[in-house]
């Protein structure tokens, strides 16, 4: 039947195809009079859904403005009985009852359901026009038969409307941004409804009004999906909103049509196995399939679609049958770091942080079916549990244009249900030049690091939360030649393992069990380390370092079974936070920690009015060998470079630039060149450091961010090594001056490659 309805769980949902009273309470008279005799018989709702092609979803507040007009309306027609006809005039006023009786029928049955207030306008006149009668007539008795009607009917009507929410908002705006209102005007009713949309297709709720006096401070556009980004800035809030249009909703009805049919038909299909195994397949399969359908059903509706019409149907089709819906757009935005979907699940919109505007509050409304949707994909995805039993679920997500590492709860740890952290990871990784563009480091740390790194130095990036540790480490492992092995080991999959196969690297990655999650079929993270070590000569990277296989990795360093760079990620905030958690916290015997050579420390920080943070190296500490029992009181710890907060730099100390390092003086002892001479090991140092240095400032000046990507710094770094080795044999030394000349050479020539 149209315009079928049912309540549940709190919600009255209408179903308006092909409804003739429209699906829109602000646009259609007749639609908000129909809701409002729903709401007569049933008012104990929060919340109206109207279901078309598209849901329109009003939320507690504006439902509660249209029970209240819903209330008044059985009052005066049922309680307070103000139509009948003891209410609008007594003995000797039969002559005015027609009139009376025929106005107010109109005013209450036909006028305050379609438009209350023009209702409450239209009363207002009544009583105007009554008043003026009862004050000009002459005659006593008429006279009482107009104040009789304004006492009896019209003051009561209007105290009843009075107390309505709507009509209190309503008013002000008559007076000032709808100074020419005239009864019927829906102006008003835009003002006061602003509806969650969302496609059917789609489970997730959109917010499609911009905010209220909110102020545009950016816009931009998201990669080949069209979907448009705002950031506004809302007065008197701290947190920014993050206004996303994706492409989906601004079809036309016919195309809307089309991809709820062929959703329709898609949820009949069962994925395989092998489906569920591999997301990326089973996203093209439904593409593919869906792109037939989408064909079949515009050919039925005869709807003329071209080829890359039905090509983006079909992926926004794969979007929100295979893939992870709107959630997949937020992912995609480059400038996005995290996500945060709290629990109860609908009540709260997604919030993430931005790089650029940091936290912010989305347009956009998970449902409880998204989050169940999303949790078993996880679960499918992952292979691990997520239940009462196994309250949390690490895992990781990898959709068109991002990937990040996903952390779920549920009940028993999360008392309101699921809930769901997201961390996103560039779909490039990130590279020194682009840690330099963004400020977090300066060409003198990777310069520094690079020689570090081609000298085969066990490394330990420190830092809190957020801190940018395991985006560094993935740099870091952009800094190895191709030549080496490498073989990362991690409990969730972050590190940029799959990009580098693809850049040429000799990658094997391990995966651990989880420290959170127990899971019984995934080896330990100290048993996966020892099968690492088995596995051959070979750089190690560590995720992180969390428990028992920190025992593992320093005994293995202890004993000489690495040979090469040997890096890794732990929580801390200073060196002396580092040896504490891994000596006290992991139980790493004390000389043990002397195996570790260097460490990174990074910070989040915050500016001085609190409203800001950004992401800074603060430290590089040498761990030096002569200490016994305390590194810090004996001396083991020496900063080679420490964070200026006054000139926000990273600034070398006298024991870097006066050729003190003792692991720069090991590395040199190495090399014959370098043997005994710092001033040739400095400069190789600065080479490395001014060739990251011109990367970055050719990509500025050219306007070429591609040349700060994961591909071009593997090559440079390639190409400075051939062009030392070549430089060696010809003259018999490093010439820093003759490297930098041949590597500008190459990298000018392929600036100029079409």
């Amino acid at each position: 039947m149209v315009c079928e309805s049912e309540v549940k769980e709190g919600a009255l949902r209408i179903s308006c195809l092909g409804c003739v009273y429209g699906s829109s309470i602000e646009d259609f008279e007749a639609c908000m009079a129909m809701v409002i005799d729903k709401l007569a018989k049933d008012p104990d709702v929060d919340r109206i859904v109207l279901a078309e092609t598209r849901e329109n979803e009003y939320d507690s507040v504006q439902t509660r403005m249209l029970v209240e007009i819903a209330n008044a309306y059985r009052r005066i027609t049922e309680e307070d009985q103000l139509l009948a006809l003891d209410k609008l005039g007594t003995t000797g006023c039969e002559q005015f009852l027609p009139k009376r009786l025929a106005d107010m029928q109109f005013l209450v049955t036909e006028a305050l359901r379609k438009d209350p207030v023009g209702a409450y306008v239209r009363l207002t006149h009544m009583l105007t026009r009554e008043n003026a009668g009862a004050s000009m007539t002459k005659d006593e008795q008429t006279r009482q038969c107009y104040i009789y009607y304004v006492q009896n009917a019209l003051e009561p009507m209007k105290r009843i409307l009075d107390s309505c929410r709507m009509i209190q908002l309503a008013l002000p705006m008559l007076n000032t941004s709808i100074p020419d209102y005239k009864p019927g005007d829906r102006r008003v009713y835009r003002e006061l409804f602003h509806p969650v949309v969302r496609p059917n297709f789609m489970l997730t709720r959109y917010m499609t009004e911009q905010p209220k006096g909110g102020r545009l401070m950016a816009k931009y556009y998201l990669g080949s999906t069209n979907t448009l980004v705002q950031i506004f800035k809302l007065p008197g809030r701290v947190r920014y909103q993050y206004h996303i249009t994706p492409a989906e909703f601004q079809l036309s009805e016919e195309k809307y049509q089309i991809l709820d049919s062929a959703r329709r038909y898609l949820a009949d299909h069962r994925p395989s196995e092998r489906e569920v195994s591999e997301p990326d397949r089973a996203r093209e399969l439904f593409k593919n399939v869906g792109a037939g359908i989408i064909k079949d059903i515009a050919t039925g509706m005869k709807v003329q679609l071209d080829e890359k019409e039905v090509e983006g149907l079909a992926t926004i089709l794969a979007r929100y049958t295979a893939g992870f819906g709107v959630l997949e757009l937020v992912l995609g935005d480059d400038k996005v770091q995290d996500i945060f979907i709290n629990s109860p699940i609908g009540s709260t919109p997604i919030y993430l942080y931005h790089a650029d505007f940091e936290e912010c509050e989305t347009n956009l409304i998970p449902t409880k079916e998204d989050a169940e949707a999303w949790a078993t994909r996880f679960r499918l995805y992952s292979g691990r549990p997520l239940d009462e039993a196994n309250p949390v679920l690490d895992t990781e997500l990898i959709v068109p244009g991002g990937r990040a590492r996903v952390a779920a709860i549920t009940r028993t740890l999360s008392p309101e249900g699921l809930a769901f952290a997201f961390r996103r990871h560039r779909e490039k990784p990130w590279t020194f030049p682009l840690f330099m563009q963004a400020k977090y480091m300066d060409p003198l740390y990777a310069g520094l690091m690079s020689f570090i790194i081609d000298g085969g130095r066990a490394c330990l990036i420190s830092g809190g939360r957020s801190s940018g540790k395991t985006s560094l480490l993935g740099a870091m492992m952009l800094e190895i030649m191709r030549k080496y092995r490498l073989i990362v080991q991690e409990d969730t999959l972050e590190l940029p393992a799959v990009q580098m196969r693809q850049l040429g690297y000799n990658v094997s990655r391990l995966k651990s069990r989880s420290v959170i999650t127990h899971i019984e079929t995934e080896l330990p993270a100290d048993e996966a380390l020892r099968t690492a070590l088995r596995l051959g000569d070979s750089v190690l990277i560590l995720g992180e370092v969390r428990s028992v296989e920190g025992k593992a990795l320093f005994e293995a360093m202890r004993i000489g079974a690495l040979a090469n760079f040997v890096a890794g990620t732990i929580h801390g905030e200073s060196a002396y936070g580092v040896y504490d958690r891994i000596v006290n916290d992991l139980g790493v015997p004390n000389t043990s920690f002397k195996a570790i050579d260097l460490i990174t420390i990074c910070n989040m920080l915050n500016s001085p009015d609190g409203m800001h943070r950004f992401r800074r190296i603060t430290a590089l500490t040498e761990v030096r060998k002569h200490w016994r029992t305390d590194p810090d009181a004996e001396g083991g710890f020496v900063n080679l470079m420490e964070y200026s907060a006054k000139e926000d730099k990273l600034k070398p100390t006298a024991v870097l630039t006066d050729g003190e390092s003792e692991v720069l003086n090991s590395i040199a002892r190495n090399v014959r060149e370098w043997h005994g001479r710092w001033e040739d090991v400095w400069d190789n140092i600065m080479l490395r450091a001014r060739i990251k240095e011109a990367m970055l400032k050719y990509s500025e000046q050219l306007k070429r961010p591609d040349v700060l990507e994961a591909d071009w710094t593997v090559e440079s770094n390639e190409i400075m090594h051939l062009a030392a080795d070549q430089v060696r044999q010809e003259v018999g030394g490093l010439d820093s001056k003759m490297i930098y000349g041949r590597w500008e050479e190459w990298f000018k020539e392929k600036l100029r490659a079409p």
